[in-house]
């Protein structure tokens, strides 16, 4: 017999899915959502919903956004020159809260992993060569995958990729945001 009623069950099980939740933490969600007022639930409980229908990835760099372009993306003061390359999503936030990039993004949504399955067939990938070939206005990438094993190996064969585009490199440095190290390369 379960100790809780089902839904209370199913509720915490769902909860304790989520990064850093685990059966305790679940166990005083629920009862703090059992003992708070219906409006706030449904908030909640709409937000979530809403997470899922309204959010979709930007169709030029991959963020999240509630649009087809990100605001990033479409913000006319961005210089559109300089693409930063970043592993995921948080990484972007990260290097946005230091107030200094003022370029664009790529966001890869990984990096190359086959241990754990992670190939350049599941990232953005593919879509960032392609954005680098099409668009004639780069002028500097800056790979900003962090360093580790799996971070490394993506940014080495980023730039070996980037490099069969006929790409000349003009400069190379290395520069720390935050806490992410980045690689940067600059195009003619």
């Amino acid at each position: 017999m379960n100790k809780y009623p089902k839904v209370i069950d199913e509720l915490i099980n769902n909860l304790k899915k989520l990064p850093g939740i685990g059966e305790k933490t679940a166990i005083r969600l629920v009862f703090y959502l059992l003992n708070s007022n219906n409006n706030y639930v449904n908030s909640l409980a709409n937000s979530i919903l809403n997470l899922k229908k309204k959010i979709k990835l930007c169709k030029i760099c991959f963020n999240f956004s509630e649009n087809d372009i990100c605001e990033i993306c479409a913000d006319p003061k961005r210089d559109k020159s300089v693409i930063c390359v970043v592993e995921n999503i948080n990484d972007m936030f990260n290097i946005e809260r230091t107030g200094e990039y003022k370029g664009v993004y790529h966001i890869l949504h990984g990096v190359f992993s086959p241990i754990n399955g992670i190939t350049f067939e599941n990232m953005k990938f593919r879509e960032l060569i392609d954005r680098i070939r099409n668009d004639k206005t780069i002028k500097e990438i800056i790979i900003a995958t962090n360093p580790t094993v799996e971070g490394n190996a993506t940014a080495a064969y980023l730039k070996n990729e980037i490099e069969k585009l006929k790409k000349k490199i003009k400069n190379f440095k290395d520069c720390v945001w935050y806490s992410c190290w980045c690689r940067t390369w600059i195009y003619r």
